[in-house]
């Protein structure tokens, strides 16, 4: 099995270093229509990714507050903690990585695109 994954690394890598540098695709374009076509859906899974991290954050404090287990907090944050500040960084970087990419590929972005997103 090992003599056999070595001659198709070594087809692959002969295959890759024979294609010409004209063939490969433009990622910017194809970025460009991407981000054109599902704008509003970015724009949606980045606000939930936002409101969901806020959330998490702010009902796993309510529901201390409103129980009375202020003095408990300490025992629980060690135990359940870890998974909560897991999910925030988690769903903020979902939505920091959306608010990136929508605002290289606007009017003015690094990716070049001519169309203007966030109307």
């Amino acid at each position: 099995m090992k003599k056999l994954m070595k001659k198709i690394s070594f087809a692959m890598v002969g295959i890759m270093a024979s294609v010409p540098a004209m063939a490969a695709v433009n990622y910017n374009n194809v970025l460009c229509k991407l981000a054109t076509e599902f704008n509003g859906i970015f724009n949606l899974l980045r606000t939930l990714a936002f409101i969901g991290a806020g959330m998490s954050i702010a009902g796993w404090a309510w529901g201390y507050i409103k129980a009375g287990k202020i003095d408990d907090i300490q025992k629980e944050v060690t135990s359940k903690g870890v998974a909560l500040l897991v999910g925030f960084v988690l769903l903020f970087s979902i939505g920091t990585v959306l608010s990136v990419f929508m605002s290289m590929a606007g009017q003015g972005g690094s990716l070049g695109c001519v169309q203007q997103f966030f109307e």
